[in-house]
């Protein structure tokens, strides 16, 4: 049976209650008090806290492509996925403690912004137009056509309408209240989407058991987050040097990840947000992996393991339920969406409308341009969303992830080097932007669809090509700088970020814990 003929009236009336609720919620944040600048649309007017920013930062993390694919991993592997979570932290620390006192520091509202001073305009321009494709790209149109399906199997409605129906969700509160009002909303959509995944985590374990009888019915590889080098899937070698290049460009240097940061009150609350999404990130394993696991012990026969998730919700949960869990996947879709446009518009409008064509533009005409920009965008999203739909044979998430790691190598190169080695020219930048992403994205292309590593076995771990771009291109911009410093007439860099200030106890003290914790999830799960 199809999943639109199990669902019923009362479920659809809390889908609706739902949404009723959110728009309210979106309604009072962006009108009791309007927005009176830029920075308020694009940066929350600098007044967001530390649970804004965590619930922020982890939602736009938190897809429809996390519910559905980390489900269906854990029902074919176990819990190995979880890497793709639990490894984070490392990262979220790196942006915790070395580069958000940077960029808060040198008063940016946004990355591109804070790599011109470094570099020069020519940088800015460049990492401007690279951030709106890659979050035309990566964030809305992967996650409108993973959400599209979800709306169209709950639905039975065409891909199109299914995606519009979300983005006008989306659109009303980057529109409408900008970064405040998404943060807002996140806090509730992430709040409920805890509730109702931990109710399916639960619901699921009493059905199998209990733990004990949930580990004797499963291999024992299931537990392992390290598997052996040889394995096909997730080899240790390839997630122990492939994910930090992922993981520097994604939580570091994506705008519409450290968006929030960006819009924190103060680096003490900057800090602490960025803490707080790493103990969130543990959830991931519990929320999203183990019912796909569950469902294995339960389910065993399923023809297509991307059902695991819907197929644990539609068996398990009463009417009313599922409608519940249909408003979750929603709000994991608009918080994804919603944070995406909001970066896309700050980027455009701060970067290139003001940077380059209207310096001296009036605050309205910065607020009506991220708006035009965010309807734009919109619209663009929606073909490119139905063009990935007319692919045939995409498998969402492992695309999803080999796309990540093929964007992630020049970013992370050029922000890393940028940030931490004073030498680094504008020329061995530039190079590296233009001909690293070149050659990145090529080698991607051939990876992908030219000379697919499902049909050509030369290719190693997209994760470990990845590692290998990034080794080759960090020696490249060392060289180039080199070459280049000899020359006159280099760009003096702008940027001043101030003295960087000791950790607070408390973000220090908090992040102590984390580390310790993620230490020994890895050392409980460590291949034994």
């Amino acid at each position: 049976m199809e999943i639109h003929e199990i669902l019923q009236p009362l479920d659809f009336a809390v889908v609706g209650i739902y949404l009723v609720t959110l728009i309210a919620i979106g309604y009072w944040v962006s009108f009791r008090k309007q927005p009176a600048s830029g920075e308020n649309l694009f940066l929350a007017g600098k007044s967001l806290r530390w649970p804004s920013i965590g619930f922020t930062m982890w939602g736009t993390n938190v897809g429809p492509s996390m519910l559905i694919a980390s489900a269906s991993i854990g029902y074919t592997t176990g819990i190995v996925a979880g890497n793709f979570a639990w490894y984070a932290f490392i990262f979220i620390f790196l942006l915790a403690v070395v580069f958000a006192p940077r960029y808060l520091g040198a008063r940016v509202q946004t990355l591109p912004e804070f790599m011109g001073k470094r570099f020069g305009d020519s940088t800015q321009n460049i990492l401007a137009w690279y951030t709106i494709v890659t979050v035309l790209i990566s964030w809305l149109s992967l996650t409108l056509f993973a959400g599209g399906i979800l709306v169209r199997q709950m639905l039975d409605l065409p891909l199109w309408i299914s995606v519009i129906l979300l983005l006008a969700i989306a659109s009303f509160f980057t529109i409408a209240g900008g970064l405040k009002a998404i943060a807002y909303t996140n806090v509730f959509q992430m709040v409920l989407l805890i509730v109702v995944s931990l109710a399916l985590t639960l619901t699921g374990l009493y059905q199998v058991g209990g733990v004990g009888e949930l580990i004797a019915q499963t291999p024992p590889e299931y537990w392992n987050l390290l598997l052996p080098a040889e394995d096909p899937n997730y080899p240790w070698v390839a997630i122990a040097l492939g994910y930090p290049v992922m993981g520097v460009w994604f939580w570091c240097t994506d705008q519409s990840m450290v968006q929030s940061v960006l819009g924190a009150r103060n680096l003490k609350e900057g800090q602490l947000g960025a803490n707080f999404t790493g103990w969130l990130k543990i959830l991931d394993v519990a929320l999203f992996i183990l019912p796909g696991i569950m469902c294995f012990v339960l389910f065993p026969d399923l023809e297509d393991p991307d059902e695991a998730y819907m197929t644990m919700v539609t068996s398990l949960f009463p009417v009313g339920m599922t409608g519940l869990v249909m408003a979750v996947l929603i709000a994991a879709l608009v918080s994804t969406i919603d944070s995406a446009l909001n970066a896309l518009s700050t980027v455009f409008t701060m970067d290139i409308y003001v940077k380059k064509y209207r310096p001296a533009a009036s605050q309205q005409q910065i607020i009506r341009m991220g708006r035009v920009v965010t309807i734009l965008g919109a619209i663009i999203a929606v073909f490119i969303t139905l063009a990935i739909d007319s692919i045939q044979g995409l498998n969402l998430f492992d695309v999803f992830q080999s796309i990540l790691g093929f964007i992630a190598p020049p970013m992370s190169v050029v922000f890393l080097f940028g940030v931490l080695w004073k030498k680094t020219t504008t020329k061995a930048a530039n190079s590296i932007l233009l001909f690293g992403t070149l050659l990145s994205l090529t080698i991607g292309v051939g990876y992908l669809w030219v000379f697919p590593n499902a049909e050509y076995t030369f290719w190693p771990h997209f994760l470990l090509l990845s590692f290998y771009i990034f080794v080759f291109l960090a020696a490249l911009i060392v060289v180039i700088s080199y070459i280049d410093r000899n020359r006159k007439n280099l760009y003096i860099s702008t940027l001043d970020f101030g003295t960087i200030p000791k950790l607070p106890n408390k973000v220090k003290w908090l992040w102590i814990a984390l580390i310790t914790v993620m230490v020994g999830m890895y050392l409980l799960f460590n291949g034994h």
